[in-house]
């Protein structure tokens, strides 16, 4: 990038900002997102993602980009198995959170496995992915890949990368937020409504390998519910979203002691109700590690409300005032429980409501701490080709 393309750069840095502001989901986001970015900085083929961002765990919606299907498999087998540079896990708690493959590797990037088992099959010959984080927590993973022959990602492009990390995390993280009026056809939520799934949670049961080995009736009704996507066939007909997989194997992953953390991400299905995705992995006679355990099921308050406060972005101080006041205790007992002065926990309730968009307690409760309904979601989930 040179000194006369900097004012290119900048516009079409500020035109790709605006039209994510626009954006009214996450794909919306990617979208337009990656049509200015292509321009911006080069590229042959992309995966845009969204993350739990409690977890870090990938989850729905994606988008890729001019890549198989069959791919994803061997991409996360690269990822939590082996021993890789530039891990997102990493790159998450770093202090630029975004790296080029060659780069990293010296120029020689077959000393990656994700460039032997993933790249370098599929003729490409660098990669830069990026963490998109905001306030400490990661909402999505971008990996942007070039053909074999075209010259690495360089500093300035990863400056750019970098530079739009922030304020994309941030539009990623406000779709989060619960729509400020019920449905208006009077659709009863989910809590009220009960689960549209079947008696009880579904679960996926998949052998060391990632082989789907089985699965319940009422973990079907959950995928037939899920948004589109890259997936994965199995012997019994059903394609397993790729994430799902991942999912089986990140838990094998931390049996094994190659990562760590929890195995849970939120996620919305095409009607816009919230899910709970968790596994673990079984063990064997023996005690080593055997087949994994995926269960999907809806997800209760406590599981979305960290989402709902983190997309508003309060502080770890207004959110603990946020909890003392859904507890009904006034501002004098919140000041002694906090060692706090009355006055102080006034501002902060005046912050809450001005970040909420609430005027009021019991609105505020209302609008955090109760389930809602979500309007129906687009499907959204697409593959793309450019030529």
């Amino acid at each position: 990038m040179t000194r006369s393309t900097l004012p290119r750069t900048g516009t079409g840095r500020a035109e790709l900002l605006s039209r994510a502001a626009k954006a009214t989901d996450a794909l919306g986001l990617f979208a337009g997102a990656s049509d200015r970015l292509r321009l911006l900085v080069p590229y042959d083929a992309a995966v845009w993602r969204v993350t739990d961002p409690v977890t870090g765990l990938m989850t729905a919606p994606i988008r890729a980009e001019n890549l198989d299907e069959g791919g994803c498999a061997v991409y996360w087998e690269a990822e939590l198995f082996t021993d890789n540079v530039n891990l997102f896990r990493d790159l998450a708690r770093a202090p630029v959170p975004v790296a080029g493959l060659r780069r990293a590797t010296g120029d020689l990037p077959a000393r990656s496995t994700l460039y032997e088992s993933f790249m370098r099959p599929r003729g490409l010959g660098d990669e830069l992915r990026a963490v998109l984080r905001v306030g400490g927590r990661p909402q999505g993973h971008i990996s942007l890949f070039r053909a074999e022959g075209r010259a690495a990602f360089g500093d300035a492009e990863v400056a750019l990368i970098a530079s739009l990390v922030t304020p994309l995390a941030g539009r990623l993280r406000s779709f989060a937020e619960p729509p400020a009026l019920p449905p208006p056809d009077g659709s009863p939520s989910p809590a009220s409504s009960g689960s549209p799934y079947g008696p009880g949670p579904g679960l996926l049961l998949f052998g060391p390998g990632g082989a789907l080995l089985s699965v319940n009736d009422d973990a079907l009704a959950y995928l037939d519910a899920l948004p589109e996507g890259p997936a994965v066939p199995s012997p019994q007909g059903v394609r397993v979203p790729a994430w799902v997989r991942a999912s089986a194997m990140k838990a094998r992953a931390v049996a094994e002691g190659r990562d760590r953390g929890p195995v849970r991400a939120r996620v919305r299905d095409r009607a816009g109700r919230w899910l709970v995705c968790h596994a673990s992995c079984l063990r064997e006679a023996d005690g080593g590690p055997g087949a994994s355990a995926v269960v999907i099921e809806p997800a209760k308050s406590s599981e979305i409300v960290p989402l709902i406060v983190d997309a508003y972005g309060l502080t770890d101080r207004e959110t603990e005032v946020t909890q003392y006041i859904a507890r009904g205790l006034p501002t004098g007992e919140i000041a002694a429980l906090l060692h706090l002065s009355p006055h102080t926990v006034r501002d902060h309730i005046k912050a809450v409501f001005e970040k909420v968009g609430v005027s009021s307690r019991g609105a505020l409760v209302g609008r955090l701490f109760t389930e809602y309904y979500a309007p129906p979601a687009e499907r959204n989930i697409t593959r793309v080709r450019h030529d």
